[in-house]
C-alpha cells in the first residue's frame, strides 16, 4: 500500500477519533456520582440502549472476522453469525428483565442479592475480569491485523505500536466519560458499523443486478480450491466427527455466552425500567439481526470479488476479507472509511470491556469486599474504577501484542466460552431455583472457570499445529477449539452438586428476590408497568 493511501487512512481514523473523543468530553460534563459513572445515571432510553447494545456486541470479530470466515469457509463460516444472533433469545427469555430488577450495577449484584456478599463477589469480579480478558485480547488482536492491512505494517514491532495506541485511546474514553461517554461512543459506532455495511451489502448486490444467486455463483467461480463446497455445510466443520464434535461446541458457547457476558448485562442497568431494558434488547435483536445478514453478502463477496486465496495470503489473514472488498468496490476512500469504520468498533468494545471490568472490580470488590460495604464512599469507587481502567488497558495491550494475528471472531468464542460456563450457570441458578446457596455458586463460578481455561490451554487452538497460538509447543491434549460441550455442563453440575452438598439455606431472600426480579419492587427506578 502506498504511502497517500496510508495517510488518508490515518486523516479519516483521525476525524473519528477527535469527534468521539468531543462527544466523551461533552458527556462527561454531567458525571458526577458512581451511578452517572458506572450506569450512565440510568438516563438512557430501551432504543439509546438497544442500538448501544449492538454496537457492543457487534465487535471486530462480527466484523472482520466473520466476514473472512464465511469468505474462506462460505456456510460454515456463517455459522458464527447464526449462533451470535440466537442467542440474544436466552438473553431477552431468561435475562435481561430479572437482571435489570434485581441488580445495580454488576453481575455480583445479582448474585450476592441472596447470598453471602463476600465470596459471591469476588467471584463474580474474576469472572468478569476473566471473559473481558479474552474479549480484549480478540479486539487488539483485531487492531493489529487491520493496521497491518491499511498502512503496510508488515513488522510485529509496528504492529504492536499500533495496538499501545488503540490502548492508550481505549484508556481515555473510560477515564474521561465513564458509562455515559463510553455508550454515546457505542451509538455512534453502531450506526456507522451498520450503514458502513449496508452501503457495501447493496454496492456487491448492485455488482450482481442484485441477485443473490449471481453473487454466490461467482464466489463459487473464484474459489477453485473449494468450489461448490462454499455453498454447503462441512467445509470447516464436516472433514471428521472431531470436527463436528467441534461445531457442536461452539454453537453451544455463542448460544449460550451472550446471556453471561458482564459487558453485555451491564449495559442493562443504563436504563431507567425493566420495561425499557426489554425493549432495548428488542432494538438490539433486529439491528443485529440485520447486520449479519449484511455478512452474509459482505462475505460471499469477499470471495466472489477478491477470492479466499488472496484474503488467506494478506497480512491479517480471513480478518482481512471486509476491508480488501471494500478497496475492490470503492477503492481507497472507501477502504479508508471502511477502516475507520473497523477502528471505531475495536475502540469502542474495548472501552466497554475495560469499564465493565474496571466498575466490577471498584464495586464488587473495592467497595463491598475490602470496605465491606459499610458508607460506601462513591468518590473513592470511581477513583478505584479509574485506576483499575489503567492497569487493565496495560495489560490488554500486552495480551494484544501476544494474541496478534489470531482468528478473532475463534478468540471470541472462547470468550463466550467461559461466560457460558463460568456465569451463565450461576445467573439462571439465582434466578430460578430456590434452593441454590453460596457454596453452588462459589463451585459453579469457579469451577466452570477452572474447567475452561484449562481445557483451552490444552486444546489444539494454543498448541500443537500451524494455526495454533504457539505453533511450535505440543501439549493439546484435549481435541476441541472451543470447551463448551464439555465446561458448560460440567459448571452446572458443580453448581448442583455444591448446593446439595452444603448445609447452608440462603432461601430466606429468594421470594423477595423472586417478586422483585418480576415486578421490579423495590429496584430502583424499576416499576415497569
Amino acid at each position: 500500500m502506498n504511502n497517500s493511501n496510508a495517510l488518508l487512512n490515518i486523516g479519516i481514523f483521525g476525524i473519528f477519533v477527535v469527534a468521539t473523543l468531543f462527544v466523551v468530553i461533552r458527556a462527561s460534563r454531567n458525571t458526577k456520582t458512581a451511578a452517572d459513572y458506572l450506569a450512565a445515571g440510568r438516563a438512557f432510553t430501551g432504543p439509546q440502549n438497544g442500538i448501544a447494545i449492538a454496537g457492543d456486541y457487534l465487535s471486530a470479530a462480527s466484523f472482520l472476522g466473520i466476514a473472512g470466515a464465511i469468505a474462506v469457509n462460505g456456510y460454515d463460516g456463517f455459522l458464527y453469525s447464526i449462533g451470535f444472533l440466537v442467542a440474544w433469545l436466552v438473553a431477552l427469555l431468561l435475562v435481561a428483565e430479572l437482571l435489570r430488577n434485581t441488580g445495580k450495577y454488576t453481575m455480583g449484584d445479582v448474585l450476592s442479592f441472596r447470598m453471602r456478599q463476600r465470596p459471591v463477589r469476588a467471584a463474580a469480579a474474576t469472572s468478569t475480569m476473566a471473559v473481558s480478558f479474552f474479549y480484549l485480547l480478540a479486539q487488539m488482536a483485531g487492531a493489529g491485523g487491520l493496521v497491518a492491512l491499511l498502512l503496510g505494517i508488515t513488522g510485529k514491532g509496528g504492529q504492536a505500536v499500533v495496538i499501545a495506541v488503540v490502548g492508550a485511546l481505549m484508556i481515555a474514553y473510560v477515564l474521561i466519560g465513564g458509562m455515559k461517554g463510553t455508550t454515546w461512543v457505542q451509538i455512534i459506532k453502531a450506526v456507522l458499523l451498520i450503514v458502513g455495511a449496508g452501503v457495501m451489502t447493496l454496492w456487491v448486490l448492485g455488482k450482481y443486478g442484485l441477485n443473490l444467486s449471481g453473487l454466490l455463483g461467482a464466489a463459487v467461480d473464484n474459489a477453485p480450491k473449494a468450489g461448490e463446497k462454499l455453498l454447503g455445510p462441512g467445509l470447516q466443520y464436516g472433514k471428521t466427527a472431531t470436527s463436528q464434535l467441534d461445531f457442536l461446541s461452539l454453537a453451544l458457547a455463542l448460544v449460550l455466552g451472550t446471556a453471561g457476558l458482564p459487558h453485555i448485562l451491564m449495559r442493562f442497568y443504563t436504563v431507567p425500567t425493566a420495561k425499557e431494558a426489554r425493549r432495548s434488547v428488542v432494538w438490539a435483536i433486529w439491528l443485529i439481526g440485520l447486520f449479519y445478514l449484511f455478512t452474509l453478502v459482505l462475505g460471499y463477496g469477499a470471495a466472489a470479488l477478491v477470492g479466499p486465496d488472496k484474503i488467506a495470503g494478506a497480512p491479517g489473514g480471513a480478518n482481512s476479507a471486509a476491508p480488501l472488498l471494500a478497496e475492490a468496490l470503492g477503492g481507497p476512500l472507501l477502504l479508508g472509511l471502511i477502516a475507520a469504520v473497523a477502528f471505531a468498533t475495536i475502540l469502542a468494545v474495548v472501552a466497554g470491556l475495560t469499564i465493565t471490568a474496571s466498575a466490577s472490580f471498584a464495586h464488587d470488590i473495592y467497595a463491598n469486599i475490602i470496605k465491606k460495604g459499610e458508607g460506601e464512599d462513591k468518590a473513592n469507587e470511581v477513583k478505584v474504577a479509574r485506576i483499575t481502567a489503567i492497569v487493565i488497558g496495560i495489560v490488554s495491550i500486552l495480551g494484544g501484542i501476544a494474541a496478534n494475528g489470531q482468528n478473532i471472531a475463534f478468540l471470541v468464542a472462547l470468550a463466550f466460552a467461559v461466560a457460558a460456563s463460568a456465569n451463565l450457570p450461576t445467573i439462571l441458578y439465582s434466578l430460578f431455583w430456590k434452593r441454590f446457596n453460596t457454596s453452588g455458586a462459589l463451585w459453579s463460578i469457579y469451577g466452570g472457570l477452572a474447567v475452561t481455561i484449562t481445557l483451552i490451554v490444552l486444546s489444539p487452538a494454543v498448541s500443537g499445529n500451524a494455526k495454533a497460538m504457539f505453533p511450535t509447543a505440543d501439549f493439546d491434549v484435549f481435541p476441541l477449539s472451543n470447551p463448551g460441550i464439555v465446561s458448560i455442563p460440567v459448571a452446572f453440575f458443580l453448581g448442583w452438586l455444591g448446593t446439595v452438598l452444603s448445609k447452608e439455606d440462603d432461601k430466606a431472600k429468594y421470594a423477595e428476590m423472586e417478586v422483585r426480579a418480576l415486578t421490579g419492587v423495590g429496584a430502583e427506578k424499576a416499576i415497569s408497568h
